[in-house]
């Protein structure tokens, strides 16, 4: 008898139980679905309507700027000032002369910011210039 159960006890501890993994494995799963669109997203911008599909472009060669209604930037998801983002788009533009800023403005805000970031990227040479809208329904 005493055999028996010995042999018993060495088979049941050679077996892999792997329910713990999976739920381990679930769980990581649905936190980074839940997380993933969270750091995905910029400012909270209310953008105006109209517009249509853009061409496909090469992330690598994209710089995103964003203002919101009160005048405050970010270039690719970090808040910047002004002179900051020109600095940045500079250096950006002559790494890369392919270059392509995309201008997200909030529409409920002020004209001045838009127009100042739209000045200092043609003082540098900075011609590829997209306004982004949200597109119609």
């Amino acid at each position: 008898m005493r055999r028996f159960s010995q042999r018993s006890h060495l088979v049941t501890l050679s077996e892999i139980n792997i329910t713990p993994l999976l739920d381990l494995a679930f769980v990581l799963l649905i936190i980074f679905v839940i997380t993933t669109p969270l750091l995905e997203q910029g400012m909270p911008l209310n953008l105006p309507k109209g517009g249509r599909a853009d061409q496909k472009i090469d992330p690598a060669n994209v710089r995103t700027v964003e203002i919101d209604a009160r005048g405050n930037f970010m270039l690719n998801r970090t808040r910047m000032q002004p002179p900051q983002i020109e600095q940045e788009l500079l250096r950006a533009h002559q790494a890369n002369p392919e270059l392509v800023v995309y201008i997200r403005a909030d529409k409920d805000g002020r004209i001045e910011p838009f127009a100042d970031i739209i000045n200092r990227c043609i003082r540098n040479g900075i011609t590829r210039i997209s306004f982004r809208s949200s597109p119609d329904r």
